[in-house]
């Protein structure tokens, strides 16, 4: 078995365990020892596990104290969306561009619905922009705070489907973008320090296209996001999109 699939299976399994309800919200997820015992594998693939989780928004990693769940997970199709990337890199820009269409669809959606986004939702954004912004010195928590940010903005249009497959193509383009920092905890350096204020404008914009109902606005913003994306996608080592 290869060490992809080693790490895969150990993420899954973490995941199980959060979804079954064993491990709430906020709750420091066991030691990386604790948890090589638990499934049979290295601490290493637990490390390259929890970082795959990190990417799906599901756990946070704060160095020197361990992993923290951050939400359980909804019923998702990342594991067949993934299948296909691994069979085909080359498709990766088509699978950034269904993230795009997805994200645009989720987004103006929820700008457009009437009488407008929840009180409740719309907090939910906010909250998670905040994570954003006060997770800009570390790769691990800004990698997580990101997927829940989208995950608020596409779960706000309203309709199940499309946020179940908007976090999965979400994930999907994530796990290839941010490839070396899972096997290697090497971080890209588009997340370095000073890229951050660039990095939380592209974020703001769509939360504040939203909350004012500018579909126009959206739809820009969201595009503003996915132009930067690609370029992420094509400066990663030997990269191309």
């Amino acid at each position: 078995m290869s060490l992809t699939r080693v790490c895969d299976e150990v993420a899954e399994e973490i995941r199980r365990l959060i979804a079954a309800g064993h491990l709430a919200e906020g709750a420091r997820l066991p030691s990386e020892r604790d948890l090589a015992e638990r499934f049979g594998a290295s601490r290493p693939m637990v490390s390259q596990a929890l970082r795959m989780l990190s990417l799906m928004g599901l756990v946070e990693i704060r160095r020197g104290s361990g992993a923290y769940v951050l939400r359980r997970p909804q019923t998702m199709v990342t594991a067949s969306v993934t299948l296909m990337l691994d069979l085909d890199h080359g498709s990766v820009g088509d699978l950034a561009e269904l993230r795009l269409w997805l994200e645009t669809l989720g987004a103006t959606r929820a700008a457009e619905r009437e009488p407008g986004i929840s009180t409740a939702e719309a907090a939910g954004i906010e909250s998670a922009l905040a994570r954003l912004a006060a997770a800009t010195a570390s790769a691990s928590a800004w990698i997580a705070a990101d997927t829940i940010f989208h995950a608020k903005v596409a779960a706000a249009a309203a309709n199940s489907y499309l946020a179940a497959m908007y976090e999965s193509v979400h994930t999907a383009v994530l796990g290839y973008e941010y490839e070396h920092w899972v096997r290697n905890e090497t971080e890209p350096a588009w997340l370095s320090p000073g890229t951050a204020p660039a990095q939380l404008e592209l974020h703001e914009a769509i939360y504040r296209s939203v909350i004012r109902r500018d579909a126009d606005a959206v739809r820009a913003a969201v595009l503003r996001h996915h132009a930067a994306m690609l370029d992420h996608l094509a400066s990663g080592p030997g990269r191309a999109t």
